[in-house]
């Protein structure tokens, strides 16, 4: 799990964990090959901590490993990472072998103290997306972390997207090795000091204002962007003259402040999305979202024949964070940087793209201000 290692050296330099652990005395190399992504890691940097997961060369003849068995547990054992239940330590070996870029375990008494550490300084929320056997005594899972980092004033957020392969060890028929793997770096062999900047560039200040907001997923979080899955959410929406303009601004609203048929005041939210729908970025509209808990049949009309209201029907859009000033130039040179990285890592970007302005420019320094440009994929699959 991210951070530990982190945590060790920031709050514990001297800190030193009394638990029984057993190393690994082969001197084998290990390959991994995981063919829905196409990479391959080796694991023998120093072979006595060489991490075993796939024990086929080890297997009894005739082994009564029920792996089907196992995938439906962890659908319902990981889920309760994080919360009071915890996971079942009995499903693991003693000696179980757990590796993240920045963090190495080598028993399970360091596991879950790994995981009561993350859980106390990060509040995380834990996603599971799939579990499926990738060996004959291996599984592979998908997740999703997101974490707080409590003791800083601000709170940043650290969100990291990956895989686990986990070895069985056919003998027990428990789970003998843990290796993360994180979808942002390349270098995910310990130590990674790929891994470590990858924590450290997530600890700076971004500026949420506490309001209403559209609700999403992370799906996945790469070094250039994020994939979310965006649930549907009503905005109110006129005219604008480009993706990092004000014009509209005004009209739309005024119409949460009771400039509407019923006279309603209704509460702010963020972000003001501005969308261009054209290839050329220059059709461009000014939206205002609308709370959550408004239906858009019992929503007031507009007072102005310049705005409407619709509902967005969500759907999976990549996304890049930046802060600074929102120029058109910036957003522009944003929007290009994403359709590239999202053409080169072979996705399928919609034409036009959105713009997300969570500030108010006029109260917030620039440095802290939460922009990010979004475009909507056709198709995502979550490898």
């Amino acid at each position: 799990m991210a951070t530990t290692q982190l945590c060790h050296q920031i709050l514990w330099p001297n800190a030193a964990l009394s638990v029984s652990s057993r190393r690994l005395s082969t001197t084998a190399t290990t390959t991994l090959s995981f063919p829905s992504s196409g990479r391959n890691f080796s694991l023998a940097h120093n072979s006595k901590w060489a991490v075993r997961l796939s024990l086929v060369e080890q297997s009894p003849p005739k082994s009564t490993v029920d792996v089907e068995r196992l995938v439906d547990f962890l659908y319902e054992d990981l889920p309760h990472l994080f919360d009071d239940q915890g996971i079942d330590r009995t499903a693991y070996d003693e000696s179980v072998k757990f590796r993240d870029p920045i963090t190495k375990h080598d028993s399970i008494s360091g596991y879950l103290f790994n995981i009561a550490l993350l859980k106390n300084l990060f509040r995380p929320e834990f996603l599971l997306h799939w579990v499926k056997q990738t060996g004959p005594y291996e599984i592979t899972t998908r997740w999703t972390m997101v974490m707080k980092f409590v003791i800083l004033p601000w709170k940043p957020e650290l969100v990291f997207t990956g895989t686990s392969v986990m070895g069985i060890n056919p003998e027990t028929g428990k789970f003998s090795s843990h290796l993360d793997l994180w979808d942002s770096i390349e270098n995910n062999d310990y130590f990674s000091l790929e891994g470590l900047w990858d924590v450290f560039k997530q600890l700076r200040i971004y500026k949420t204002p506490d309001l209403g907001t559209p609700k999403y997923q992370i799906l996945k979080r790469t070094a250039n962007y994020e994939v979310r899955k965006y649930a549907p959410f009503i905005v109110v929406e006129g005219t604008a003259d480009k993706l990092s303009g004000s014009a509209g601004f005004n009209d739309v609203t005024g119409y949460i402040f009771g400039k509407n048929s019923a006279m309603e005041k209704i509460p702010m939210t963020t972000p003001v999305f501005t969308e261009a729908s054209d290839s050329e970025l220059s059709s461009v509209s000014i939206q205002v979202v609308l709370p959550l808990d408004k239906d858009i049949g019992s929503l007031p009309d507009p007072s102005k024949d310049t705005i409407s209201l619709r509902k967005v029907e969500g759907g999976i859009a990549a996304v890049l964070k930046f802060s600074g000033k929102p120029t058109e130039d910036v957003v522009l040179e944003k929007e290009k940087f994403l359709r590239t990285s999202l053409v080169k890592d072979g996705q399928k970007p919609r034409i036009g793209c959105l713009l997300a302005r969570y500030n108010d420019p006029g109260r917030t320094w620039s440095f802290v201000m939460r922009n990010e440009a979004l475009i909507w994929l056709e198709e995502f699959t979550l490898d």
